[in-house]
């Protein structure tokens, strides 16, 4: 039986709710709120291959240490190949790093899998389906922009479906079990739509932090991504 009809209670949903939309004063407050998710994902950018400056090293560092789930970390910055090891040094289960910025995304892959962590990928709304053939096997998780990197709380990309889809159905071809992930404008309104083009692992940042209860929030995004999964 094809792996996209398995019947939709096997089909593993991961919320991922962004720190960046958490109050940054009160971290370790905001993280114990969303203690019912999978990962916590936080968006580090570095102001140069993104127009926005938010976490380094040590912030993230300090949330690793203090947050109760695992981080879901993003890198949107320049050279990732020298970068982005750290941030698996550090502790964190996945980093995920933009293939328009890395040299050798496969060395680099790789380079995460030795360090003990989950390699992610990630790419922008105009960059094809097809950039990633050659990352298939190599990495654990590919992300899709749903909004153009750099600032939380855009509108989610509905045009960027066609090409999650084309990795959804890619992924079935290969027997690969990559994690295909969705980060932008998700929301109760959208996420449905995303869990049909393919998506299994969604970051949602005011969706779950503006919710008077995150937990609630989660759980309601699960059940919803679950009842649309592909």
């Amino acid at each position: 039986m094809p792996a996209r009809d398995v019947p939709q209670p096997a089909r593993e949903i991961r919320i991922n709710p962004s720190i960046l939309a958490a109050d940054f004063v009160n971290m370790q407050t905001e993280l114990a709120r969303i203690a019912a998710a999978d990962f916590a994902h936080v968006d580090v950018m570095d102001n140069h291959f993104v127009p926005n400056l938010t976490f380094g090293p040590q912030m993230v560092e300090r949330i690793q240490q203090t947050s109760p789930i695992p981080l879901d970390v993003h890198l949107m910055i320049e050279d990732p190949d020298r970068w982005a090891p750290g941030y698996a040094e550090l502790g964190a289960a996945s980093v995920t790093f933009h293939l328009e910025a890395a040299r050798d995304p496969i060395a680099l892959a790789r380079r995460l899998r030795d360090i003990g962590a989950r390699a992610g990928v990630a790419v922008k709304p105009g960059t094809p389906a097809s950039a990633l053939d050659e990352l298939w096997g190599e990495v654990d998780q590919i992300l899709v922009m749903t909004v153009e990197p750099g600032f939380g709380g855009q509108s989610f990309m509905p045009e960027t479906m066609p090409k999650l889809r084309l990795l959804a159905d890619e992924a079935v071809r290969r027997g690969s079990a990559v994690w295909l992930q969705v980060d932008g404008g998700i929301s109760a309104s959208t996420i449905a739509q995303a869990a049909e083009a393919g998506a299994d692992t969604f970051v949602a940042g005011s969706a779950v932090f503006g919710a008077d209860d995150p937990g609630a929030a989660i759980a309601a995004l699960r059940g919803q991504a679950a009842a649309h999964a592909h």
